[in-house]
């Protein structure tokens, strides 16, 4: 027995999956360029790591009530947190001239992109009927 073919969710991964090279791409070039020459930046992907954690597991545990969810609240109250640490990071580094502003701004990008693939990947495989459901 298969799965059922839906053309339109694995053109999303692959796009979603492009994109997220794209910002890692960023990432590591702002690492790596001999200009800049530091990698502080790269502790910028534990974030990437942390952000979804949050409103998965709200989601997971959730009541599923129409009336306010203070788990999913508080869910995404920390992913925010975790989100803005993520941006802060690299200007304050730079602002300390720890890296250079290059490199802040590299990073700054990787993560618009990175953020942006996975409320993508959140926003296209919400849906019950997808076969990455189980994220």
């Amino acid at each position: 027995m298969s799965l059922p073919h839906n053309h339109w969710t694995h053109t999303a991964l692959v796009l979603l999956a492009f994109a997220g090279s794209i910002g890692m791409g960023c990432v590591i070039l702002a690492c790596s360029l001999p200009q800049f020459g530091a990698w502080w930046p790269f502790f910028v992907v534990l974030f990437y790591m942390l952000a979804p954690i949050p409103t998965l597991m709200a989601q997971r545990y959730s009541d599923h009530s129409d009336s306010g969810n203070s788990c999913l609240e508080t869910a995404i109250f920390l992913t925010v947190g975790i989100l803005v640490c993520s941006f802060a990071l690299p200007i304050v580094l730079a602002r300390g001239s720890v890296i250079a502003w290059g490199s802040c701004w590299l990073t700054l990008s990787g993560n618009v992109i990175i953020y942006g693939t996975i409320l993508g990947f959140f926003l296209a495989f919400e849906a019950d009927d997808s076969d990455y459901n189980m994220w």
